[in-house]
């Protein structure tokens, strides 16, 4: 399709990056598009992968629906840790607690439906006109409410439950760390990670892969958090690929490296 005549563009943002990166990288690669006016509808983390729906020229006028748009995950959520993220891109925290499987599956289950869940503190969500993360990087949270949202969950199943040795575990967040372009305190996240792990004895930890179904408007980050506060343990979200943004795919989304 042209380029020039094109006003939605599905895009496979990668990990590493942010929606407004990938916007960047889509117009330096496409001349003709440079000076279009362009917004991502509906954010995906750095550490998250998978469809982003870039809306362009006079479609613009119609972004409050494509930020409504449903939307599919598949998520990997590791079980034991935390950090003030919620993912690995943050200061980490472990528990001993080991759930079983049966225990993780029931939980899980229990999030479909309505589902209400405190905004992550490193987020981009505005209060006062600064974003949640400046707040929390200022140390200032307890200056402000941060506000709870309502998504619904049209289904949430586990895919696979699996165990990942200790030092896999940080040679792969360590490299997911050091890909990630912009200032997220990358150096003292990759100096806390080691620095747990070599405290901790246990060399197996489990992932659980999930599919998710949702409204517009969900922190997977927070469903994993709050997973680990009904296990009694912890839990922080792995890996994330968003598979579905209303009709688009990943089969029919665009590499903005092509």
């Amino acid at each position: 399709m042209n380029n020039k005549t094109k006003k939605v563009f599905p895009i496979y943002k990668p990990v590493g990056i942010s929606p407004l990166d990938a916007i960047k990288i889509l117009k330096s690669r496409n001349p003709e598009l440079r000076k279009t006016k362009m917004a991502y509808a509906g954010r995906l983390d750095p550490m998250a992968e998978g469809v982003v729906l870039i809306v362009s020229g006079n479609e613009l006028k119609k972004f409050n629906q494509y930020l409504k748009c449903g939307k599919k995950y598949i998520a990997e959520i590791l079980i034991q840790f935390s950090s003030d993220t919620y993912d690995i891109l943050g200061i980490p925290k472990y528990s001993s607690n080991i759930p079983e499987d049966e225990q993780i599956d029931k939980a899980l289950k229990s999030f479909e439906g309505k589902f209400k869940f405190k905004l992550p503190p490193f987020s981009s969500y505005k209060i006062d006109g600064k974003p949640l993360f400046r707040w929390a990087l200022d140390d200032k949270l307890d200056e402000i409410t941060i506000p709870q949202k309502e998504i619904s969950i049209k289904k949430i199943s586990t895919e696979k439950i699996f165990k990942i040795q200790k030092s896999e575990l940080q040679k792969k967040i360590i490299g997911k760390i050091e890909n990630t372009v912009g200032n997220f305190r990358q150096e003292r996240i990759r100096r806390e990670w080691e620095k747990l792990l070599k405290k901790i004895n246990q060399e197996k930890f489990k992932i659980i892969r999930v599919e998710i179904s949702c409204s517009s408007g969900g922190y997977i980050r927070s469903i994993a958090e709050k997973l680990g506060v009904l296990l009694s343990s912890k839990a922080l979200l792995y890996s994330l690929i968003r598979t579905e943004v209303g009709e688009w795919t990943v089969k029919n989304s665009l590499s903005i490296f092509d």
